[in-house]
């Protein structure tokens, strides 16, 4: 198996995974789901495995080429017949930049797959979740989260997807519709796909959760601030991808200024306009000449285009952070958390990349760039003594700074106006999915926390007894939440509800699942008085 890289997610809780709320017979019992579903896309023939039902491969959009290259998705028209929905569809247009990461020149790429339970009852009403990958929203496909396991144990139809990434999802153009957001565009027209076809599926259409890491997860937090969230989604859940996060100049990579998930749209517009300058497209209205490249020639200036989602949109009216401070949220539950050692992985690839870059005579140069005056107030707090290697020491400050602490916020600023429950994943021997060598930067990094949920590209990574038990903890936490908007699990305590005040969340490691403090393992009553230049 290829190692993956992410690098660049009711008033009674239901304790008992499997037990599920819904409008079915308690006395029938449960058979073999149809194999064969009609859909607004068609009737649909899946597959049966030991534990599962799936339908893979299926067009919740039209194509998005030709002339509707960079337009907003299109409801796909019922096909005639019946379509074997047995394979996953290809991912969307994408270089080979991560480990794992399969290139891809498909602009026919708008699948959704489907997983329910093998067996369901008559009447079966599922929490039906909805999820958005990550992969810095330029790499990923919803084909590499098989989620059997989250299905089958936790009782859900789980929806994975894909949706319009770099280039191909997120170009701006002065007006062209859509501008800046046709990826996230991508994932409110699947989460709709996946509402209005939940009933074929066992679904409850009324109980639809979207989850997502990463850039998934920074995604299902701007939908909280979209107005297009209204009765889309009745619970989200967001891991490591608050509104909030900051990545200092430096962060991502050494010289690369500081910057958010999210950019203005003018700022957008004027990216793609270069681009398109350097496509050789140089007209006053580019697109016509830009929708005629080939996908590779596109993928030139794919990296332009990585890392944001873009607001002053119709879609994304506010800067989702401001939205957040400002308490412009939808109203319904969240669960929101990160990796405790989050930055480790990013580090890790940038250290190989430019190893002169993180060295004991760099580390106060890094923390001057990237703090201004109050560099000595950090290296004071982070000393390079306290660390095994200078990589680590950047790492830390970096997680802290521009994960833990805005998560913290985050959090903070939607207990205000909504239901928040906040968790932390701080596994320290968790599957190195990474691929990370040097042993000071593994721990609880960025993406190490997918094999807990899902069985990545159809393999379980949960090697021992410990990681095992966290996952089904886990899985039981989620789909109790998606099922009642309150995550609990057997033999595990109950999450707490925030408030706007609230240090503490629930950390999740194997054989310690317990309260922690958060705002103390993260330093953030330093951060909050360090604004990044």
């Amino acid at each position: 198996m290829k190692r993956l890289a992410l690098v660049l997610a009711v008033a009674m809780p239901i304790a008992m995974a499997g037990c599920s709320s819904n409008d079915s017979d308690p006395q029938a019992a449960p058979a073999d789901a149809p194999l064969t579903v009609s859909t607004s896309s068609g009737q649909l023939h899946g597959v049966a495995t030991a534990k599962a039902r799936m339908f893979l491969g299926v067009r919740y959009a039209q194509p998005p080429t030709g002339e509707r290259r960079w337009e907003l998705p299109q409801p796909q028209p019922a096909a005639d017949g019946v379509v074997e929905a047995t394979k996953a569809g290809p991912p969307c247009a994408q270089a080979p930049t991560l480990p794992g990461a399969s290139k891809s020149d498909a602009e026919d790429c708008l699948f959704a797959n489907v997983t329910t339970p093998k067996q369901l009852k008559p009447g079966d009403k599922l929490p039906v979740m909805v999820w958005w990958h990550g992969g810095g929203f330029t790499t990923g496909s919803g084909a590499m989260y098989d989620s059997q396991r989250l299905a089958d144990r936790g009782n859900a139809v789980v929806v994975t997807i894909n949706y319009r990434l770099g280039v191909f999802g997120y170009l701006g153009l002065p007006g062209l519709e859509g501008s800046g957001n046709f990826g996230f565009a991508d994932q409110i027209a699947a989460t709709a796909w996946a509402k209005q076809n939940a009933a074929a599926f066992g679904g409850d259409p009324d109980n639809v959760t979207v989850f997502g890491e990463s850039a998934g997860g920074m995604s299902a937090c701007a939908l909280l601030t979209s107005p297009k969230a209204k009765g889309l989604v009745q619970k989200v859940i967001i891991s490591s991808g608050s509104c909030m996060i900051k990545w200092p100049t430096g962060g991502l990579f050494p010289g690369v200024p500081a910057m958010t998930p999210y950019s203005s749209v003018a700022a957008t517009n004027a990216a793609g306009t270069a681009a398109a300058a350097t496509l050789g497209c140089r007209q006053a209205d580019p697109i016509e000449c830009l929708r005629k490249l080939p996908v590779p020639a596109v993928m030139k200036v794919n990296q332009n285009f990585a890392n944001h989602l873009s607001y002053g949109t119709e879609l994304l009216p506010t800067d989702p952070a401001k939205a957040l401070q400002d308490g412009t949220v939808a109203e319904v539950p969240v669960l929101s958390g990160g990796n405790r050692d989050e930055h480790n992985s990013f580090i890790a690839g940038a250290a190989i990349a430019a190893p002169k870059a993180f060295t004991a005579a760099t580390y106060p140069g890094l923390v001057k760039t990237a703090f201004g005056p109050a560099a000595a107030q950090v290296l004071q707090r982070y000393p390079l003594s306290k660390y095994p290697s200078a990589p680590a020491a950047w790492a830390k400050i970096v997680t802290d700074s521009a994960w833990g602490c805005p998560t913290l916020a985050g959090n903070r600023a939607m207990a205000a106006k909504t239901k928040v429950y906040g968790y932390e994943f701080a596994d320290p021997k968790p599957p190195n999915v990474n691929g990370t060598k040097d042993p000071s930067l593994l721990g609880a990094a960025h993406a190490v926390d997918l094999p807990y949920l899902f069985d990545l590209e159809g393999s379980t990574l949960l090697t021992t007894p410990g990681q095992a038990q966290l996952g089904t903890t886990m899985i039981d936490y989620w789909t109790s939440f998606a099922r009642t908007g309150v995550p609990a699990a057997p033999d595990a305590p109950e999450m707490q509800a925030f408030t706007p005040q609230s240090t503490s969340v629930t950390a999740l490691a194997s054989g310690a699942v317990r309260t922690d403090d958060t705002a103390a393992t993260h330093q953030c009553y330093l951060w909050q008085n360090v604004p990044l230049p």
